[in-house]
């Protein structure tokens, strides 16, 4: 059934089964007591999940594990504290000299890491980083929510809301892959979109108010969310509203087109306006360095341990729904628009396992990773998920429901398992030691790299006022040591190969350009190079286990002058646009729709009840 059974008591004598778009089934007089008892059990059952339960679920599971700071040793998770630092201590101004001789951090949409920067006033840095990262987890619920009611039931829909909270691909990105970003902007474009099918059908003006503001306001919290995994959301949606407004002949099916191109043109604009640091920063210095290897683009099928990193881990237990999904959304043609994006972004997540991503990527294939677009994959399928559980439950009830509970719970806590045998950091060591040395006798008067440090280079960045030639945000850095050669951070040098190691020795070979004087080093493997390039061991911190390599004859390090540096006003859209389009997403939302004459009709996404196995006198002969 469509939507959710409601039992009815007319009088004594009769009890009703209604629906909210099927005809009830009476009772007839005479027959036996038990059997309204057990269609009272099946209204219950058939109640969706009221979203303050879904908001508790999300807290039960994922709050202890934030309140642990799992995520620390996860990929990104520094990276986007150390942007967070900086906004906490030079709001306006986002030129930041502790990376790369100096880069501009407009090169990078800034609205999770402000949020960051403002509650770490209160609570400091790592736990404004979880309390971020646990909004944007119930962000995901209450959007996945609402767009999922665009396609399901809404008690379906409160399935796909639970699921969100258990999905293997959301839990690889937080305590794995530690991509604020990606999970903060997504969960925002969810929340817009069904608004702006509101606007695009009804013509609601608040709707197109509150759908704008939140695509804004989620596009300045990630530019690969907002460049592509937006499409994904929004062209569906818009193949929906074109889909609803044929079956629906009124009089605003005649501003369609209209409607749909002023939505369209005033999101742009105001993207364009709020990021404007951040195009102008990009059409002036486009992504053209060479190319850096990435283990997501692998083949799966040739390297079965990046297939069960990348896929299985993602996925999970949804992996069994696949063929549902597919059979539904071919069979269903209302879900069709939904079904395609699913199957495109699933496809594109598999990397070079499959041409597809090569395609249609083309150059961008070098430069993005391949894991969002299977997080983007998993939320559209999300109402499909709903809906394969909501007639698991009406089959077989309680057995149906463990199951289903069993299998999202092995997902999530598979994922949580697999971010914590197999850490982005092995060793979990403290810089502490290297940033007091740092800090001390003139030390941070010149520049220093690390190697074998890992991402800890954004928490050591973030404890000395000294500044690297090295970094982790790879589209930021304009050093030519850095971009030609097809290398990360110059801390993993060996682990890029060739490139990473020409990257290293070039930056070595130019210590006295950056007034490099500095090495720390936490492996020897890289202790002939550093002989061999006339570097000489000084001193030892931390029971020896980190050596600190100095380089005679090398003046102290000046400002670089970069043109990429931004002037003061883009500093201040910076610190004012981004934030300010959040707070007014907020105050818009809280301004309530008018009320609406009737529930838009949806025609049934699974087949009639009529059709369906007898469950707990769900239907009465």
């Amino acid at each position: 059934m469509l939507a959710e059974a409601v039992v009815t008591r007319e009088s004594p004598q009769t009890t009703r089964l209604g629906s909210n778009h099927f005809g009830g089934v009476a009772i007839q007089d005479g027959q036996p007591e038990e059997i309204v008892s057990r269609l009272d059990f099946v209204d219950r059952a058939d109640r969706p999940f009221p979203l303050s339960l879904v908001f508790l679920v999300a807290f039960l599971v994922h709050g202890p594990l934030l309140l642990m700071q799992l995520p620390l040793r996860s990929y990104d998770t520094n990276f986007h504290i150390f942007f967070a630092s900086h906004y906490a201590q030079h709001w306006f101004d986002p030129w930041n000299t502790k990376w790369y001789g100096g880069f501009s951090q407009t090169t990078y949409p800034p609205l999770p890491q402000q949020w960051i920067a403002i509650v770490s006033h209160v609570v400091g840095l790592d736990l404004g980083y979880m309390i971020v990262q646990f909004v944007a987890i119930l962000l995901l619920a209450l959007g996945v929510y609402r767009f999922s009611r665009l396609w399901v039931d809404q008690r379906a829909a409160s399935y796909a809301a639970l699921a969100s909270i258990f999905i293997g691909s959301e839990t690889f990105l937080v305590y794995a892959a530690g991509q604020l970003a990606t999970t903060f902007a997504a969960p925002l474009y969810l929340n817009a979109l069904p608004y702006i099918y509101e606007w695009i059908r009804e013509k609601n003006w608040r709707s197109l108010l509150k759908g704008t503001a939140l695509a804004v306001a989620a596009a300045a919290a990630h530019h690969a969310t907002l460049l592509f995994g937006s499409f994904f959301f929004a062209l569906p949606v818009l193949a929906l509203a074109i889909f609803d407004m044929r079956q629906d002949h009124r009089a605003y099916a005649k501003g369609f087109a209209f409607r749909t191109i002023f939505v369209t043109a005033a999101v742009g604009a105001l993207i364009a306006i709020v990021l404007l640091p951040f195009w102008l920063a990009l059409i002036k210095y486009p992504v053209t360095q060479v190319p850096i290897p990435h283990p997501s683009r692998a083949n799966y099928i040739l390297n079965p341990a990046m297939g069960f990193n990348y896929f299985i881990i993602p996925y999970g237990a949804m992996i069994l729904a696949f063929p549902f999904i597919l059979m539904r959304g071919c069979s269903i043609p209302r879900l069709r628009p939904l079904l395609v994006g699913f199957w495109v972004a699933l496809l594109i997540g598999l990397g070079s396992t499959t041409p597809v991503a090569r395609i249609l990527l083309a150059r961008a294939y070098e430069v993005l990773t391949m894991e969002r677009f299977s997080y983007w994959a998993t939320l559209l399928a999300l109402p499909f998920i709903g809906l394969l559980a909501e007639e698991l439950v009406d089959r077989s009830r309680l057995r149906a429901l463990a199951a289903v509970v069993v299998a999202a719970g092995l997902t999530c806590a598979g994922a949580v398992a697999w971010a914590t045998v197999r850490p982005a950091e092995v060793d979990n060591f403290k810089v502490d030691t290297v940033a007091s040395w740092l800090n001390r006798d003139g030390h941070d008067r010149y520049r220093y790299i690390t190697l074998g440090f890992g991402n800890q280079i954004s928490r050591l960045a973030m404890l000395t006022d000294a500044g690297s030639v090295d970094g982790e945000w790879n589209s930021g850095r304009l050093l030519p040591e850095l971009t030609e050669h097809g290398a990360g951070a110059l801390t993993s040098s060996k682990y890029f190969g060739k490139g990473g190691m020409d990257a290293l020795i070039a930056v070595l070979q130019h210590a006295d350009k950056y007034g490099l004087k500095w090495v720390f080093v936490r492996e020897p493997y890289y202790e002939p190079l550093l002989v061999f390039s006339g570097w000489r061991r000084i001193e030892d911190l931390d029971d020896r286990t980190i050596a600190i390599w100095a380089r005679d004859n090398v003046a102290p390090a000046t400002p670089i002058d970069s043109p990429q540096r931004p002037p003061a006003w883009q500093g201040l859209l910076w610190g004012i646009l981004p934030i300010g389009s959040s707070v007014l997403a907020m105050l818009l939302v809280l301004i309530p729709n008018r009320a609406r004459i009737k529930e838009v009709g949806r025609p049934p996404v699974k087949p009639a009840a009529a059709e369906q196995d007898l469950v707990l006198g769900r239907y009465i002969s």
